[in-house]
């Protein structure tokens, strides 16, 4: 199995969706060839809730600085595909590469 898609994997298993009940985790390579890993996080203030991708993202740029996303891999437990919210896109539009793989 790819070590991205594990990594997300893994991270969906720590989710906190007591709200929801939608379980989303992420991994993110970075062009410095680290992978960094992310779940969604509800809060009570549902508005307030922190998407698997920008937890995914915000890891790696607090650890190794600003840097460009390679590639972004996002994984729910629904069967359909689930794309990134426009919160998300913003941010991976930020750290986003014209090579970066979504």
């Amino acid at each position: 199995m790819n070590k991205l898609l594990e990594q997300a994997i893994a991270a969906r298993q720590k989710s906190h969706s007591p709200y929801s009940k939608f379980k989303v985790g992420s991994a993110v390579l970075f062009e410095n060839g680290q992978i960094f890993s992310g779940s969604n996080i509800e809060n009570a203030s549902y508005g307030g809730t922190v998407c698997a991708e920008r937890v995914a993202i915000w890891n790696g740029i607090s650890t190794y600085g600003e840097m460009k996303i390679k590639e972004i891999l996002v994984v729910t437990d629904s069967e359909k595909a689930w794309p990134p919210c426009g919160m998300c896109r913003q941010v991976i539009a930020e750290f986003a590469s014209d090579e970066t793989f979504i």
